[in-house]
């Protein structure tokens, strides 16, 4: 009796993972019956010959059965050792078809990226993010559905989205959310508005009496308002835009509450005036949210990660 047979001892019961050796050391023992030599397939496997020796009588006793002969001429396989590379060669060729496979459907889920986003965030962020992700991922299609918080909830729960992005106070039942960036929102009027020419800020309470051209109810803006003022908005137009609120209030038709991000080029060029107003808060958090227990991957956790830059 060998050495090695008197090494192999009992094969050790429990589940096929248990019983049957991994993958790297059956592609040691390939390498082994190829080169003919435990040192060569060391080598070329990129571990030391001891950790070879050591991976084999591993693998020996784990099968209970003898597999490699050593000699000072090299390592020659037994004639169980044989019939078990046999087997390890159709294991490890089923090892790289199903890489193969999985390779295929991570490039399918590259090749494309669904976003959905509350307005504010796809009109005055998403633009300059998905830029950047153009230059790290050219063959990745970008499709973007804007909407309010609400919306973008129901497109990821439906898995009709990767990634949305929200404007609200709260994380929408059954999304997790990572915060990305801060904002504010701010009471602007049309510079002949003659909010637009008192010298002392507004109270919540007037502005909660005033009727205001708001967003539609769902969206992160009539959120973050409402809650400021205890639901007592007042609603003088509701209109589904940023733009479309901007370009009322623009006209005259009212004061609205927006979001600084989104009047930034109207101020500078006095088309808004921002009306300072005291009581309120009106600050708020922008978040990227994903379907709970199901942290972004490919492109996704490439956009998520460019968003904290």
């Amino acid at each position: 009796m060998s050495n090695a047979d008197e090494q192999a001892g009992p094969a050790i019961a429990g589940s096929v993972a248990h019983r049957v050796p991994d993958l790297s050391a059956l592609e040691l023992l390939l390498a082994v019956a190829r080169l003919g030599s435990l040192g060569g397939a060391a080598r070329e496997i990129g571990i030391t010959q001891p950790a070879a020796s050591s991976r084999i009588r591993s693998m020996e006793r784990q099968l209970g059965v003898a597999l490699v002969d050593r000699s000072p001429r090299g390592s020659r396989l037994t004639d169980a050792g044989a019939l078990v590379t046999d087997w390890a060669r159709r294991i490890v060729e089923a090892a790289e078809a199903f890489d193969v496979g999985a390779q295929a459907l991570r490039d399918r889920r590259d090749s494309r990226l669904r976003v959905a986003a509350s307005m504010t965030i796809a009109e005055y962020l998403l633009p300059g993010w998905l830029l950047a992700l153009r230059a790290q991922r050219p063959d990745t299609a970008v499709s973007l559905h804007a909407g309010n918080s609400t919306v973008v909830a129901e497109r990821l729960l439906s898995d009709e989205a990767d990634l949305g992005f929200v404007e609200g106070l709260s994380v929408p039942a059954g999304l997790d959310s990572a915060v990305i960036a801060h904002d504010r929102l701010i009471v602007v009027t049309a510079p002949g508005h003659a909010w637009a020419r008192r010298r002392r800020s507004l109270a919540a309470e007037e502005l909660a009496s005033t009727p205001l051209i708001l967003r539609e109810k769902g969206s992160g803006t009539r959120q973050v308002l409402d809650a400021a003022l205890g639901g007592l908005a007042r609603p003088l137009i509701e209109l589904s835009s940023t733009t479309a609120v901007k370009a009322a209030v623009v006209s005259g038709a009212g004061p609205a509450v927006l979001s600084e991000l989104a009047v930034g080029e109207e101020l500078a060029m006095r088309r808004l005036v921002s009306v300072p107003v005291e009581g309120v808060a009106l600050a708020r958090d922008l978040r990227a949210v994903w379907p709970t227990g199901h942290r972004p991957t490919g492109p996704a956790r490439d956009l998520l990660s460019l968003t904290r830059g």
